[in-house]
């Protein structure tokens, strides 16, 4: 709907409406304490040791360590998406 976040209140009722479970909420709680920047390293240090384990000649466990990376960046965004726009907009009033 455009525009109709200019409608005051618009916000925290449209939240409300949406809002998480018991079990969504405390999985936000608790992925919001953790720094955005793990889920990167995380992804990155995947990514150097599937390299190392490939230049060993491990390419079957290359490949699985490689494939981590992806759902660390995933992660990431849903940290990212937590701390922006979690259910914490609704309860935190």
């Amino acid at each position: 709907m455009i525009g109709t976040s200019n409608r005051p209140g618009w916000a925290t009722s449209e939240a409300r409406e949406h809002s998480e479970g018991v079990v969504a909420r405390t999985i936000e709680d608790r992925t919001a304490m953790i720094p955005s920047d793990l889920w990167l390293w995380a992804a990155v240090t995947s990514m150097g040791v599937s390299l190392a384990l490939q230049l060993k000649g491990k390419s079957h466990e290359s490949l699985f360590v490689g494939q981590w990376a992806a759902p660390f960046l995933i992660f990431g965004l849903y940290n990212k998406v937590v701390k922006v726009a979690g259910s914490d907009r609704v309860h935190a009033s």
